[in-house]
């Protein structure tokens, strides 16, 4: 096994059991046994916990914006539309039988006192959200401040969702963001 491959199976068990179980609670040795890395190699790819958790939040991130991209793009070319399938896009995620809420909201707290390395991530992630909503509520014709109310409606139906998972908070933050759609362009 190569540094490469290590990176790939400990990304692997990090995202299976941080997103699962919490950061804090899942320990180097867990992943090391779940990923089936030596623990030297471990080591070696990954010097410290914060860099394995850093790792894990961004490729997530990539995967996860990449998927909510795709999906809007999907929907078509009409940007009021593109707005709403973000929302849609929840909908789905909502209904994963592993959803856990937010993953960098949950690290972030979780650990408290955040390493510099996983706050960089978390934030990039959130500027990611806030910028391509802020772009697609500007192609829909609404003002400059609409794109952060879609933040707002999205964040705040992932942690309503997070406590009861299903597709009902991004339906009904999908109502909300309609609304101001045609309010705004109005």
């Amino acid at each position: 096994m190569d540094d490469d491959e290590a990176r790939v199976r400990l990304l692997d068990a990090a995202e299976a059991l941080f997103y699962r179980y919490g950061v804090q609670a899942v320990g180097m040795d867990r992943i090391r046994a779940e990923s089936g890395v030596p623990l030297k190699r471990l080591y070696r790819v990954f010097p410290a916990k914060e860099a394995l958790v850093a790792a894990y939040l961004d490729r997530r991130d990539q995967r996860w914006t990449a998927s909510l991209r795709g999906h809007v793009e999907a929907a078509g070319g009409e940007p009021r539309g593109q707005v709403l399938a973000v929302f849609d896009w929840l909908a789905e995620w909502f209904t994963e039988p592993a959803f856990r809420g937010c993953a960098f909201l949950n690290a972030l707290g979780e650990l408290g006192d955040t390493p510099a390395a996983v706050d960089a991530v978390v934030r990039r992630h959130k500027a990611r959200l806030r910028e391509l909503l802020g772009t697609l509520a500007a192609a829909a014709g609404a003002p400059a401040g609409l794109g952060a109310q879609l933040m707002i409606l999205a964040e705040g139906a992932t942690a309503v969702a997070a406590l009861d998972p299903g597709p009902a908070p991004a339906r009904q933050a999908r109502s909300i963001a309609e609304t101001l759609l045609e309010q705004a362009v109005r």
